[in-house]
């Protein structure tokens, strides 16, 4: 059901959005359709619900088979380019490009984004912890490095739409504090969206959590 109305023009609509992996029937989306509002969304759900699939369709990283989803009136299928500058995401898996040192993926990604800004990359490093691993190659950093390197980068390019991945995950208690204090932000964000799947509990009180059904 359609969230209530908002005082702000942001919105994010899904529609009948549907996806299968190769070689399975089952659809593991099926023909979703939600309204999302501005803020901070938890989106929860049992093992087997689709939520990383969700998180990756809503990314442009799988492409639906069916339905599609709308950002700001930019359509993912019909405006695929201009819908995905609107959009992070950090994922499970390693980031790409591993051959860049973390300093390098950043600079990289803010010549994509039109609302990456320096000052809050900076910010980031800090609350991180990432100033002695700036200049190595991401593929020798650990997993958990990687995956706050990736969680600055994103959270620096300041997307209407950002979509995180099990964030809580592999940090310690300094970087845990300081995504918490992002997430406590991004719930009284409105003009932007910061949707995320954990299987931990967030600390902060999100803007809404939507419960998903096998």
């Amino acid at each position: 059901m359609p969230d209530a109305p908002h005082p702000t023009d942001f919105r994010l609509q899904v529609r009948a959005l549907s996806f299968a992996y190769p070689g399975q029937t089952r659809r593991v989306v099926d023909l979703w359709s939600q309204d999302f509002a501005p803020g901070l969304v938890w989106l929860r759900g049992a093992n087997g619900t689709g939520k990383s699939t969700r998180l990756k369709l809503l990314a442009g990283a799988l492409a639906p088979q069916y339905g599609s989803a709308e950002l700001q009136g930019c359509d993912l299928l019909r405006q695929p380019l201009a819908y995905r500058r609107q959009v992070a995401f950090v994922g499970a898996e390693p980031p790409p490009f591993e051959h860049l040192s973390p300093s390098e993926y950043f600079g990289f990604l803010s010549g994509l984004y039109p609302r990456a800004d320096v000052t809050d990359w900076q910010q980031h490093i800090e609350g991180f912890g990432l100033q002695p691993f700036l200049g190595q190659p991401l593929r020798s950093l650990s997993t958990g490095t990687q995956h706050k390197a990736a969680l600055a980068a994103a959270l620096a390019l300041n997307t209407p739409l950002l979509l995180l991945d099990e964030p809580l995950n592999a940090l310690d208690a300094a970087s845990l504090a300081h995504l918490r204090q992002v997430l406590a932000r991004a719930a009284e964000a409105r003009d932007r969206l910061l949707l995320l799947v954990s299987h931990e509990e967030l600390g902060v009180a999100p803007s809404a959590s939507v419960e998903l059904s096998a």
